[in-house]
């Protein structure tokens, strides 16, 4: 699996994430950069044995604002990683944004934490 950052700079050690971190001024806190968030999404496909063999080749035509929007979120350079990121993170969606939801208001309010 090839890294795909920003700067091109490879992880301290195998298998390491690193994570750049900015501040978001949409949200006025520092979030870790989507670069990240490929590294993990593209090792969980890994760990689940998504990736491997190329052998199969998709075609279809898109719209270029899409494609070079996706590219500027995620820093992914290449079609063709881009599209494997995108069918990688559909493949490994787990449901959290559905299950959080089900789950909101089913815990006691009056719970104590510890701190």
């Amino acid at each position: 699996m090839r890294k795909r950052t920003r700067t091109g700079e490879q992880p301290a050690e195998k298998g390491a994430v690193l994570a750049k971190v900015k501040r978001s001024s949409k949200v006025g806190k520092f979030a870790a950069s989507s670069t990240a968030r490929v590294d993990a999404v593209m090792k969980a496909a890994e760990h689940s044995g998504l990736l491997g063999e190329k052998s199969q080749r998709i075609g279809g035509r898109i719209n270029p604002v899409l494609m070079e929007q996706a590219k500027k979120h995620t820093g992914i350079e290449a079609d063709t990683d881009l599209i494997e990121f995108a069918l990688a993170a559909v493949a490994r969606d787990d449901n959290f944004g559905a299950t959080f939801q089900k789950t909101r208001g089913t815990v006691d309010p009056y719970l104590k934490f510890g701190f």
